[in-house]
């Protein structure tokens, strides 16, 4: 029943929050175990850059911690490949805890959204 309220949130989030050559749209997913965010050109249906808690090889990949590094190395990603604004999609999740950690991270690292 959760998966299936989230999934029409993410629908519903989705039909506004659409990402462009111009603001590509970092995604975020979140499991109990760990993190990872993509940032996706719409347009043209690419992922341009992404990261997670496996792939930084964090121990505890599922808290705020890590959400935060994760939220730095997107940013990081994001200005080797010349992308300084994205549009940010919650992904039908709540914007708190995990999910804002990664925004904060983000921001940190210099992302405009």
């Amino acid at each position: 029943m959760k998966n299936i309220a989230r999934k029409r949130r993410q629908a519903r989030v989705r039909g506004k929050v659409v990402g462009t050559s111009a603001r590509p749209r970092l995604c975020v997913f979140r499991s109990n175990g760990h993190i990872y965010a993509q940032v996706i050109d719409d347009s043209k249906g690419i992922t341009l850059c992404a990261a997670s808690t496996l792939e930084l090889k964090e121990k505890n990949g599922g808290n705020k911690e890590a959400a935060l590094k994760v939220g730095e190395a997107i940013a990081k990603k994001c200005k080797a490949a010349k992308i300084k604004a994205i549009v940010f999609d919650r992904n039908g999740y709540i914007f708190h805890g995990r999910v804002a950690a990664v925004a904060e991270g983000a921001r940190k690292g210099g992302l405009d959204f």
